[in-house]
Parts: structure tokens; sequence; C-alpha cells
């Protein structure tokens, strides 16, 4: 047992009690993220931005391939290609059918190369949707995986053999119920940082919720999992999160699940004790959101945060801060349901569901996935267009 030094954000200091498979800090207040002194616009008064090209990574084709299903873009640049992986499936999500796949493009997502499978599978082990991290001349892919109907889900891990295009497994690296949710970052300690969550199902613990997984320095074969505890009395959470790195101090924002507001717990210690996941000021789809820190020195939040949008996975929303600060304070449209800059899907009930976004030479790269329509798509948007007032 240890005494945690709280910020001057939250107020004193609280006692923390911790280890590698969970850690929490009591949290003297409520933790903020969007700007109070500013309102946060409606779905129809948000700007929607200019200069966005969108392309279409995967839709469904059951008549080609047999896809029913289909979810989790998840995106990495690799020498000097664009790699976009997602789950897939003849079946019904989370069964034993689920396949993981990549697809590769070299003109910067316009068009894509033949479908490559990560890992199918066998028996009643489904592979899914995961996260990459090119770290020198590999990349490597980790990928969530669990047995029979979504129970006993794990972290597998995956090398790219560049020479044949074929991906190498690692095995399990991070077990007892940890999904990746956002790609490997480094921490000031010299250790990696992978956002996701905790599902329970078939481990004797209590709650789906957020979590992050921390490396060994740069040994990516082996994890701790650090399970982030939510605030009595929220209720049924399905805790997807995503962190925002800053140094030592780590700010976790996650999907609360029963309610469309998003989650937040903050970490001074590089990740190993947290504040406990509680809501915020900021209204959120219920869906996995995805935050970062631009090259401008703005967060950003990509999900659906707008003051009338509920738990509609719609309009697709990027929220920026003012560079250097905390708050986001500006909410920008990347589409509409209904679009006629799309090659994808252009249809009033079509959603928008767990985003992921890459910075690459002044763009940032962002995939969703249409769930009601059974599509990936990936919306390219110049960084310089994302300024805060």
């Amino acid at each position: 047992m240890r005494i945690a030094r709280r910020s001057i954000l939250h107020g004193c200091a609280a006692l923390a009690l911790a280890s590698a498979q969970q850690a929490i800090v009591a949290a003297a207040e409520p933790l903020m993220l969007w700007d109070a002194a500013v309102p946060l616009p409606t779905k129809a008064a948000a700007p929607v931005l200019a200069d966005v090209t969108f392309h279409v990574i995967k839709q469904r084709r059951p008549d080609t391939d047999g896809c029913n299903w289909t979810l989790g873009v998840g995106l990495a640049w690799h020498h000097g290609k664009l790699y976009a992986s997602y789950g897939f499936n003849k079946g019904g999500e989370n069964t034993a059918s689920e396949e993981a796949h990549v697809r590769v493009s070299e003109d910067g997502g316009t068009t894509w190369g033949p479908t490559v499978v990560i890992d199918a599978g066998a028996g009643n082990l489904g592979v899914s949707h995961g996260v990459f991290l090119s770290q020198g001349d590999r990349l490597w892919a980790f990928m969530g995986a669990f047995y029979d109907a979504f129970q006993k889900t794990h972290t597998r891990a995956y090398v790219l053999d560049e020479r044949t295009g074929a991906w190498q497994t690692r095995g399990v690296v991070v077990d007892n119920g940890f999904w990746p949710m956002q790609e490997p970052q480094k921490m000031a300690d010299g250790n990696w940082i992978m956002a996701g969550f905790r599902v329970a199902n078939g481990y004797d613990v209590v709650g789906h919720l957020p979590a992050v997984a921390i490396s060994q320095g740069d040994d990516f074969s082996r994890w701790d999992l650090v399970v982030i505890e939510a605030e009595p009395g929220l209720g049924d959470i399905w805790g997807e999160s995503t962190v925002i790195v800053e140094g030592r101090r780590i700010t976790n924002i996650a999907r609360y699940g029963a309610k469309p507001v998003a989650l937040v717990s903050t970490s001074d210690d590089s990740g190993r004790t947290w504040t406990p996941a509680t809501p915020s000021n900021l209204p959120m789809a219920t869906s996995k959101p995805y935050a970062g820190t631009l090259s401008t020195g703005q967060r950003f939040l990509a999900c659906t945060t707008t003051a009338d949008s509920g738990g509609n996975r719609a309009p697709l929303t990027i929220a920026v801060s003012r560079p250097g600060q905390p708050l986001f304070s500006k909410v920008f449209v990347v589409r509409h349901s209904v679009s006629d800059k799309t090659p994808g899907v252009s249809d009033p009930r079509a959603d928008f569901s767990y985003p992921y976004a890459i910075e690459h030479d002044g763009r940032l790269y962002v995939g969703y996935t249409h769930k009601s329509h059974i599509a990936n798509e990936l919306a390219v948007i110049p960084v310089a267009a994302l300024k805060a007032d």
C-alpha cells in the first residue's frame, strides 16, 4: 500500500491500492474533458470539415467472400505503406468464426491490395480486430481474441514477414480479458502503454472495465495488465478506452455503455495507478473512442461528441483542444450520415463505429466502420484544418 500524489487539478492526495491486475486511486471530484466556458454544439451546428477525402477499405460482400460482419479498423504506416486491419466474420459478431484481416495501400488509402488473413483462429478460437505498432523494422499486430461465444478474451501478437506478406504468431501476450483498442505508446519511464478494456466473460472477475497493458521495456511479448476501477454506483459500463500520453501523466477516456457520456481517469505514475473512471462533462456516443495529441500540440478525440447525439453513432466528429491545453474546446463534423463526398456508404441510417486515427505527413487518417451497413471506410483530414478558436 502506498500514497499516490494527485495533481493540482484534482485536489489533495488519495490512498492507492495497486497490483498488476488492478489499480485505483480515490477521486476527489469528476474530471472535466470539455471547456465549460464554450457551448458544446449540436450536430447541426458543429462545423463540417472541408477538404476531407474519403475512401473505402472493405465493404460487405457476402456474394464474394461471405462477409456477414466486420468492425474495428486499426491503422498503421510502415515503410511507406498504410496498413488497415479489421475483424471479419461469416457468422455473427463475437462468435468463434471471427478472423483478423488486413489490407495494404501504397497510395495513402485510395486503393487497397488483396485481403490477407492475419489469423483465422481454429476450432472454438476466434481472432478479431486489434492494433498495430511499427517499431524499427518490424510491424507488430496485437489482436483481440476469445473462445466460444466471447469467453476468455485475451490479446495475441503477430509480426509481419515483409518478404512473404505473412504474419508470424507470437502467441498470447496479454491474458485475463484484455482487448486492445489503441496502439502501444512509449511513456517517460521507457515502457509502452496499450489502451483497451477488460472483458469479464469467463473469468472470475466483475465488470467490463477500462484497462491498459504496460510493457516491460521494449519487450512486446510480456505485458502487465492494469484494470481501472469505476467510480461506485455507475452500474453497467463497457469500458473500451483510449489514452493520451504526456510524460508520466496519462489520461484515459472510456466508453460508459449505459449512458452517452465519456468516462475519464488519470494516472501520474505511467499507468500503474489510476483515479476511478468517472463521468466527465463531455457527452459521447456509446462507441469506442480514440484520442491522442496532434503535431500541433492539440489533444483530439474521435467519436461522436455533440450536445444532442445521445447514444447515436452519428455524425462522426473530432473534438480538439487549443495547443497545449487539456480541455477540448471545439468539435468538427468529419461527415454526416448522408454525404455526397464519399464513395462509400451514404444513408440516413449510416453510423460511425469504433474510430481509429493516426497522423502522417500533415494528415490525420481516421478509420471507422458503418456497423449497420457492414463497411469499413477511411477519412483523410488535413491537420491544419483542425484549428481551435
